[in-house]
């Protein structure tokens, strides 16, 4: 595979982004694959070598980005990185792009409304998106992303739960090179025991997964999600219908390498599956290998785009 230039935003400052962005950056296995096209703050420049194309967008003074001690400028900086990032993918600049990890309370601290990198992006790109994180002994979607549980239930509904199940047949068709097969969660324990137990996936649920399979797309449940993530087998990426339904999953079976991938987007992107980790950038070690996986799923996502 030739090298693509991948956008890479560094994130948080005063957390572990920019290091083990600039970790991961020696790799070689990362570099025969990416050309990277770093954006972050004028403190981070040198982290990175010289043959890295960074390009400054805020220049924080040194007490703004301590290690470990989030600031209200740094909030800013982050969400500058990222903008300035998405503009370079508009403008055709990068293949795909690749995100650091942001702190949203900083960022909203900033005065800048932000409930996280996926609905800023689809935004951003007028696209309906679907969060994937996509990992080597499970890859789950989820039909809601940064809802609060007691939204959860209003906020699904039969049409969305098509248009994400046709997203993830279309993303990850070419990925595969078939079409997927998707487990689709309940809502409720059980899966509503057929309503005993609530009445979403009656109602919902499986009326969308009738619609998609009449569009060929290929779908089974819905299931339990307890006992679909303890056997894990039969499918190829499974549908959570919230958070933390999904993500208790992949980050206990595989953490390191589990990777956040935004489907339906123009210009792909992903994401290590961790946060800030401010304590973690204190004291100046962090795992890179999260970061490695990251930056070569994003080139493997650009070069088949």
């Amino acid at each position: 595979m030739k090298r693509v230039r991948v956008g890479i935003s560094l994130g948080d400052p005063s957390g572990i982004g920019p290091l083990v962005t600039a970790k991961a950056l020696r790799r070689p296995s990362v570099r025969r694959v990416v050309e990277p096209v770093v954006f972050g703050d004028e403190g981070d420049r040198s982290r990175f070598s010289k043959d890295v194309e960074f390009h400054a967008v805020s220049a924080l003074k040194s007490a703004q980005r301590v290690a470990g001690e989030p600031s209200r400028a740094g909030g800013r900086a982050q969400y500058q990185a990222f903008a300035a990032l998405i503009e370079a993918a508009k403008r055709g600049d990068v293949a795909a792009m690749c995100t650091a990890p942001v702190s949203k309370e900083q960022i909203s601290r900033a005065g800048i409304p932000f409930m996280g990198h996926t609905e800023v992006l689809a935004e951003a790109f007028g696209v309906e998106v679907v969060m994937l994180m996509k990992g080597p002994k499970l890859s789950v979607a989820l039909a809601t992303n940064h809802v609060p549980l007691v939204k959860v239930s209003k906020a699904l509904s039969v049409a969305g739960l098509v248009k994400t199940l046709a997203l993830i047949d279309t993303g990850l068709t070419p990925v595969l090179g078939k079409r997927p097969v998707i487990a689709v969660c309940g809502v409720n324990p059980h899966a509503g025991e057929g309503g005993l137990l609530g009445r979403e996936e009656v109602e919902v649920v499986i009326p969308a997964m009738k619609q998609a399979a009449r569009r060929g797309v290929k779908t089974t449940g819905p299931h339990g999600a307890d006992g679909l993530f303890a056997h894990r087998s039969g499918f190829d990426v499974a549908l959570a219908m919230f958070h933390d339904q999904g993500l208790v999953a992949t980050k206990t079976l595989d953490f390191v390498h589990t990777v956040n991938v935004t489907l339906g987007l123009p210009v792909p992107r992903t994401s290590p599956d961790h946060g800030t980790a401010y304590s973690l950038a204190k004291t100046g070690k962090a795992d890179e290998t999260p970061m490695v996986s990251a930056l070569i799923e994003a080139a493997a996502f650009g070069a088949r785009r």
